[in-house]
């Protein structure tokens, strides 16, 4: 994505946001292109879609790469083969046009990362066959790499071959997590990949499987029993895991970490697992912050295997932001940087930048406007609403309910108004980012299946619109 010096790019953007287009890129520092700018139509550069600049560019003769704002939507590198010139999808806000071109233009994909994720199934033996395997997919599609069987202290599970073979009838990698050798034995025979877990008192069932085992101390903090059947294992060449086992908060978190860097000063070559279960699922705190803390620390530790559990309502999708903490911290330590600026999927509740905008700046804008439709905008100061004919503030909708009492006749438009105050409303509480007919950017906490379509949005509303003004049409039709 760089950005060669001497390059001739055209930037592409609406009407009304040309000119500050201009004065941000004549005073970028150090600037080594030459630029032009087009308004192929529209006055909201958010709006702009591949197919509307596929039919209103124009001759692109000298032009090296196209730069679109960072909201256009459709399919861009088609466009760009059609049109023989690489386009580049800008940032969505003028004011990172900086940073853009600075680290912003060279943030290393996050398409690597070497840290294994086992997502346990807690419930396995109370659920059907289907419903693991339903979980399963799910996990995997949040990133999980192998799929942990969990047992429970008196519940038999009867179908716990069948499960194991649909699972790898579907390619997964199964680890059987269970206290009695015997269970072990039963899910390593049917085909089971991991055994969570085994110490130095039942090291035998390792010699009877093929399956990695992953090793605990015999009694909670005894290193030393851990480290002996580390040796046990090393001497007669077998592969396995170790885990020191990550304590909860005020029962020996502190001391836990500490485990884990003294096993890797003993054992530099040793495959490490962490279980992350006992901090995110027994601290009643969001848990992104946590993941990411932990995969920082597996990541300078060499600890390359994580557990975790979606038990607790509060930690469901710690798989996902797992995944997430991984590319980045794998991205981070290969460029030799801090875990800052590569993604922002880890902040659900604040943003880096959520106010990009001062309010003079925004009543700047304001005075430009030559139509009548309501823009919304927010900054640290509240949220702003103006068209060409009216200016509004307050940092909440009870503030604006006047503006909302001229449009209740629209009910469409009124309700329109409504949710985005709203929306804009949140941001401003949160310190998020709002871009008027946009989601508010909740990061890994909310699962791409879950997100609503801004276009579906927009169409709803539009249909909404007709059905109001069909209803006026066919009740003046009915006046005497």
């Amino acid at each position: 994505r760089h950005v060669k010096h001497s390059e001739h790019l055209l930037f592409v953007t609406g009407k009304l946001a040309r000119d500050r287009l201009r004065r941000v890129l004549e005073e970028l520092p150090e600037r080594r292109f030459s630029f032009e700018i087009r308004v192929p139509g529209g006055s909201v550069a958010a709006l702009m879609t591949a197919d509307l600049l596929r039919r209103r560019l124009g001759e692109l003769q000298g032009v090296d790469r196209i730069i679109v704002p960072g909201l256009c939507g459709g399919d861009l590198e088609a466009l760009g083969r059609d049109l023989g010139v690489p386009i580049l999808r800008g940032p969505r806000d003028l004011k990172e046009l900086p940073e853009f071109f600075g680290r912003g233009a060279q943030v290393p994909a996050l398409d690597r990362h070497e840290l294994q994720i086992f997502a346990e199934i807690v419930d396995a033996p109370k659920m059907t066959v289907a419903a693991i395997l339903e979980q399963a997919r799910r996990y995997r599609t949040d990133g999980a790499d192998v799929i942990d069987l969990g047992f429970l202290p008196g519940q038999p599970f009867a179908h716990l071959e069948e499960s194991i073979a649909a699972l790898r009838a579907e390619d997964f990698l199964v680890s059987i997590d269970a206290a009695e050798p015997d269970d072990l034995l039963r899910g390593a025979r049917a085909g089971g990949d991991y055994l969570l877990s085994l110490n130095e008192s039942t090291l035998w069932v390792s010699e009877e499987t093929s399956a990695v085992p992953v090793l605990l101390p015999r009694r909670a903090g005894d290193l030393r029993s851990l480290y002996r059947a580390l040796e046990h294992m090393a001497k007669h060449a077998r592969p396995c895991i170790a885990d020191p086992v990550l304590d909860p908060v005020h029962f020996g978190f502190t001391d836990s970490i500490t485990r884990y860097h003294r096993l890797r000063r003993r054992f530099p070559a040793v495959e490490i697992m962490m279980g992350v279960g006992n901090l995110t699922e027994l601290t009643e705190a969001d848990t992104t912050g946590m993941n990411v803390l932990l995969v920082g620390i597996a990541s300078e530790l060499g600890i390359r295997h994580v557990l975790t559990t979606e038990v607790s309502p509060h930690a469901r999708g710690v798989v996902r932001e797992l995944d997430l903490a991984r590319r980045i911290c794998y991205a981070a330590r290969a460029t030799q940087s801090l875990p800052k600026g590569l993604h922002g999927g880890l902040c659900a509740l604040h943003e880096r930048r959520p106010f990009p905008y001062r309010r003079e700046e925004i009543e700047e804008q304001a005075r430009a406007i030559r139509d009548p439709n309501y823009r919304i905008q927010v900054s640290a100061e509240g949220i702003h609403v103006y068209n060409r004919d009216e200016w509004h503030s307050g940092v909440e909708p009870y503030d604006l309910f006047p503006l909302l009492e001229r449009i209740r006749e629209d009910a469409p438009h009124a309700f329109y108004m409504g949710m985005e105050l709203e929306r804009a409303r949140i941001a401003w509480q949160l310190g998020k980012h709002y871009e008027q007919d946009e989601e508010l950017d909740w990061g890994v906490a909310v699962p791409e299946s879950a997100r609503t379509h801004t276009e579906l949005t927009k169409s709803g509303l539009k249909k909404a619109r007709s059905t109001l003004q069909e209803a006026r049409r066919l009740k003046r039709k009915r006046k005497p």
